[in-house]
């Protein structure tokens, strides 16, 4: 597999599979899959805390520790598939209209090399 030949439907339907063979759908309301988000994003995060950008540098570098990384970032995909497919939403249009909403409330001639939220631009 590999981004720019996998569709997003594409790893739904092995999110999907992977759920439906482990009768897992039972235990993944709404709620739980929200938390489990946060929390793999949370495990996302340790990676980084407590570290100054020259040791995030150093850390990246080491093939083990990026792996570790990856699994996390994968681990808060698999909660995004799966609370898109309970709840019906297609993530690339979610994702288009959410990037248009951000488009305007942060213009390019203003917000362009600028870190400010849109309320203070």
């Amino acid at each position: 597999m590999h981004d720019a030949k996998t569709s997003i439907n594409e790893l739904k339907e092995l999110a999907e599979k992977f759920r439906e063979e482990r009768d897992w759908k039972q235990f993944h309301t709404p709620k739980d899959m929200a938390m489990n988000i946060v929390i793999e994003g949370g495990e996302l995060l340790e990676h980084f805390r407590y570290r100054t950008n020259d040791e995030i540098r150093q850390f990246l570098s080491n093939p083990d520790k990026m792996k570790e990384i990856s699994n996390e970032i994968a681990d808060v995909l698999l909660g995004l598939l799966y609370l898109s497919t309970d709840l019906n939403i297609d993530i690339a249009s979610a994702f288009d209209e959410k990037l248009r909403l951000s488009a305007k409330k942060y213009p390019i001639e203003k917000a362009k090399g600028v870190n400010k939220k849109y309320t203070e631009l």
